[in-house]
Formats: C-alpha cells, structure tokens, sequence
C-alpha cells in the first residue's frame, strides 16, 4: 500500500527515529536477541510507526520500520510488524496524550512483574519520574489488544509512566517515542536499586506529600525549558 503524500515526509522521518531508538534499548541492556520494541504515534493521523517483528536488532533499519493504522492493520511496510502492534495500537486509541510506547523484558523489571509486585516508592528517582509506585498490570495474551486494555486500565488512574504487566514484562509511555524510552532505562534502574535496597533491610516508603513535591519539581522545573 501507498501512505498518503502529504504525511510520507513525517513517516520517514519517524521510521528513522524508531529504528535509531532501539539502539538504547541494546545500549541500556533492555532487551535480548529480538524481544521488545518502541512505537511512535504520527502526529495528526491515526497511524504508528512500530517495529517489525523478529528481526534482529544490528540488522534494523529505517526502511524495515513498518506503518499501521491504530486498529493495527498494515497499512506500509515490506516486514510483518511487531507481535505487540495491536497492544501499542489500543493505547494510542484510549490515551490520545500517549505519543510514544516502548515494550522491553529487561531483567528487574521482569522479576517484579513475575512477582505481580508493584515498586515501592522508596527512592527520589521513582517519585520524579513514576510520580508514586510502579503498578502491575493484568496477565494477558500475546497478540491481540488484551494488553493494550490491561496497559490502559492499569495507567488510567496513576501517574506512572510505567506498567509490569504480570508474568510478562515492562510498558513504559511517553508523550513521544524517545520520552517512553527514557522511562524504560529509568524504570529498570530504580527496579534494581529498589531490588537491591531489599538485601539490605526494608526500604522506606516516601511520604505522598514528598513524592507530590518531587514528582511536580521533576516534570515542570527540572533541566532547560525552551524559551
């Protein structure tokens, strides 16, 4: 199929972003062999540029970054997308604030969804970033938009940028592809941190009036603001 003339210029430039975002999640130790992948909502139109499904990671380029429409059909592309497209799919439909979804097993995070555990907010990079605990999602089937539902059900009332989604793995969103990326490292850091902190003794819960303050200084003062 031909993608529309007026969008080929966003969706290029899209396929190049996606494609070099996934050298993070290799970077960061995200993801093994060909698991996991990151989506970006094409500003303006009812389509996402995701990853195709089982190919390598050294081997990506660009041009195998394949266009869908939100209901997860093909809509360009010469690979079959992603196994995950129609999860991606139904966050972009049900949370239109979401421009970004990244899926990764990377290994603490993994170990809490395996427990169905939530992170505690016991560390001032958790707050910042997650605004409270990491939730658990619900165990859902591979394939279809079940875990596009239990990501948006989970998320629909919390802050977090960030799902363990039971027995599987880590979502992160963002309000673009490369901020959904930054909560994946993120999130696989205060995973281990707090994992760790475990060994130690039992970490301390912050305040909520403390993670209130944090989270707000984080997302609206922190680092350089465009003028």
């Amino acid at each position: 199929m031909t993608v529309l003339s007026d969008v080929e210029q966003a969706i290029t430039d899209l396929r190049r972003h996606v494609c070099e975002l996934h050298a993070e999640l290799t970077r960061y130790g995200l993801v093994i062999w060909t698991a996991g992948n990151i989506s970006a909502r094409v500003p303006g139109r009812d389509l996402l540029v995701i990853k195709p499904s089982g190919v390598s990671y050294d081997a990506m380029r660009p041009e195998h970054m394949v266009v869908c429409s939100l209901d997860g059909d093909l809509i360009d592309g010469d690979l079959a997308p992603s196994s995950d497209t129609a999860a991606h799919a139904y966050v972009y439909r049900h949370m239109p604030e979401v421009g970004g979804v990244v899926h990764t097993h990377s290994t603490y995070a993994t170990a809490w969804a395996a427990v169905g555990e939530p992170i505690p907010c016991v560390l001032t990079m958790i707050a910042d970033e997650f605004g409270g605990e990491i939730p658990v999602g619900p165990f859902a089937a591979i394939g279809d938009d079940s875990i596009g539902r239990g990501i948006v059900e989970t998320l629909r009332d919390s802050r977090s940028a960030a799902v363990l989604m039971r027995n599987h793995g880590p979502f992160t969103v963002g309000a673009d592809a490369r901020s959904a990326v930054k909560a994946a490292v993120m999130l696989e850091d205060v995973a281990r941190t707090t994992f760790i902190s475990r060994q130690l003794g039992t970490p301390q819960l912050l305040p909520a009036a403390v993670v209130d303050g944090l989270f707000d200084r984080y997302q609206n003062i922190y680092g350089q603001r465009k003028a």
